[in-house]
């Protein structure tokens, strides 16, 4: 197994690991009430996340954690890949 293998892997867990950050994010924005559109999740994933930060920031004074499972597992994917990618030049 070569190194841009392994990188090109733990992207795409840590894509996975966004996907299930953002289902957390939409399940805990409907529990609110606040509209989403599941069908559209994918292009509006920025602006629910931003939104439930909003959400739990105004309720409890602190950044709800999913967010930060968001913000990070979507710059690591982006990061593990660009490594894949370089390793395969």
């Amino acid at each position: 197994m070569n190194i841009y293998e392994i990188f090109v892997g733990l992207g795409l867990l840590c894509a996975l690991w966004n996907v299930a950050a953002t289902l957390a994010i939409y399940d805990s924005l409907k529990k609110r009430g606040m509209p989403v559109n599941f069908f559209l999740l994918r292009l509006l994933a920025p602006v629910y996340a931003f939104r439930y930060k909003e959400a739990t920031k105004s309720e409890t004074g602190q950044v709800g954690g999913w967010f930060f499972h968001w913000i990070i597992s979507i710059n690591l994917a982006l990061v593990f890949c660009i490594l894949g990618a370089i390793g395969l030049i």
